[in-house]
């Protein structure tokens, strides 16, 4: 009985124990949100099909495109926006908002661990919506295999650590937790109709393609994209990882310079 207990206390001391159990508290609270589950749920699985209907009507040939090719990476870009960026977003201006972040602060836990902690459950949803989405897109939208998975593994994994810090970033502008869902819609916006999810890269013109290759989402639909049609070259590949690289140090910055622990009064 004593070595079980303090093999526990053990586990929850150290940084792993404390995020997991910091983890499970906060997907027990996200259970309690039924807008914002149901957000990160749904709406990425159902937006697929609307997009594969959209992707119906252009002309992808030409562009050296297929539908599936189309329909794989914006149906991980949608996941990412709502279950990842999206839902972040809304729990850590909750938490701070109703002085968990505040408490937590108090204890053993640094101010990573929170931020890591918080983001456990929004970021495995993603993940695992990510792997249904791609293995849906190939059974039932003859999307067919990647030629390159390691490109789209590193574009989704890319993704997850941006998205989280532009969901901190985004809360910590926001004053209360319906702000922070109003001021997460520009992004989102702005990534479905510019970062290649609705409308290819390949398929917009030129100086409006370079323009949006600068998104944040955009480097992780080309990568994946990449990964699926094998057509992506070592330079474009190192491109597209410096542009997520460098958003996700930028986010990281803003971070640790402003984000906000306690409520704004």
């Amino acid at each position: 009985m004593s070595t079980a207990t303090v093999s526990g206390t053990t586990a929850v001391t150290t940084p792993a124990g404390r995020m997991r159990a910091l983890a499970r508290a906060e997907l027990t609270l996200l259970g309690r949100s039924k807008g914002t589950l149901f957000a990160a749920l749904f709406v990425p699985l159902v937006m697929p099909f609307s997009l594969h209907q959209a992707a119906g009507g252009m002309d992808l040939k030409e562009a050296g495109l297929s539908v599936g090719s189309v329909v794989v990476p914006g149906a991980i870009g949608f996941s990412l926006l709502f279950a990842v960026y999206s839902a972040l977003t809304s729990v850590y201006a909750a938490r701070r908002e109703e002085l968990v972040l505040k408490r937590l602060r108090t204890g053993e836990l640094r101010d990573p661990e929170i931020l890591a902690g918080a983001a456990l459950p929004s970021v495995s949803i993603g993940i695992a919506q990510c792997l249904v989405l791609a293995a849906g897109c190939v059974a039932l939208l003859d999307a067919g295999a990647p030629d390159a998975p390691h490109l789209a593994v590193i574009g989704v994994l890319l993704g997850l650590v941006m998205f989280s810090a532009l969901a901190a970033v985004t809360a910590s502008l926001s004053r209360s937790v319906e702000s922070a869902q109003v001021m997460a819609m520009p992004l989102s916006f702005a990534s479905m109709f510019g970062s290649g999810l609705f409308v290819p890269f390949e398929v917009m013109p030129d100086k409006l393609a370079s323009v949006c290759e600068l998104l944040p989402l955009s480097p992780v639909i080309e990568l994946v994209r990449g990964g699926w049609t094998g057509n992506l070259s070592a330079s474009q590949a190192l491109g597209a990882v410096a542009t997520a690289v460098a958003w996700t140090l930028v986010s990281v910055f803003a971070l640790r310079r402003w984000f906000r622990w306690e409520p704004r009064r």
